[in-house]
């Protein structure tokens, strides 16, 4: 997840929707991280371009938003998730990219700035690879963008069970894959 502005949100969301730039871009910083991470998963090479509409329609929209931190959140991934199902559909397909678990190892020294998220990108297509579409969403979404269940559940129109069980789905499958890979030091 993120930076989490805390008690700053509100003042950042105030001057940004007076039109501050500063304010902007401080909820810019705070949510582009994980914004790229999970659009880098799902969409590949086109998720500059999916993170740049997205934040687009959030500057548009942004005087309607009323809410708090974590709603703004789910605003905010609710919003790149439309974008990047209106690419699949102009796509007409779902990209993937797979990548080697050798590159895993460097999730645990993650490290801020465009290597750092290179690898946060990559350990997380790794481990969502060959899950169902359903539940790599959900892990994505409660993992890398470290939105609450209940977030989700109202992002992808499922309730929150059904989210936690595709969650819990997701996670089981992963572990049975991670168990049965050679681990080698």
């Amino acid at each position: 997840m993120g930076r989490v502005l805390g008690e700053d949100f509100t003042a950042q969301l105030a001057a940004a929707q007076d039109g501050d730039e500063t304010g902007f871009a401080a909820l810019w910083r705070d949510l582009q991280p994980p914004l790229l991470r999970y659009l880098g998963v799902a969409a590949g090479p086109a998720a500059e371009d999916l993170a740049s509409e997205t934040w687009i329609r959030v500057a548009r929209d942004l005087a309607t938003f009323h809410g708090d931190e974590r709603g703004f959140r789910g605003w905010v991934f609710t919003i790149a998730r439309r974008r990047l199902i209106q690419s699949w559909r102009t796509q007409g397909r779902r990209p993937s990219t797979p990548v080697g678990p050798d590159e895993m190892a460097e999730l645990a020294g993650f490290e801020a700035g465009p290597e750092g998220s290179v690898v946060a990108r990559d350990a997380a297509a790794e481990l969502v690879c060959g899950l169902p579409e359903d539940q790599a969403e959900v892990v994505l979404l409660r993992v890398v963008a470290g939105l609450e269940a209940a977030e989700v559940a109202q992002i992808v129109g499922k309730s929150a069970g059904a989210v936690r069980v595709l969650q819990h789905r997701a996670l089981k499958r992963i572990g049975q894959r991670l168990a049965t890979e050679a681990v080698t030091p």
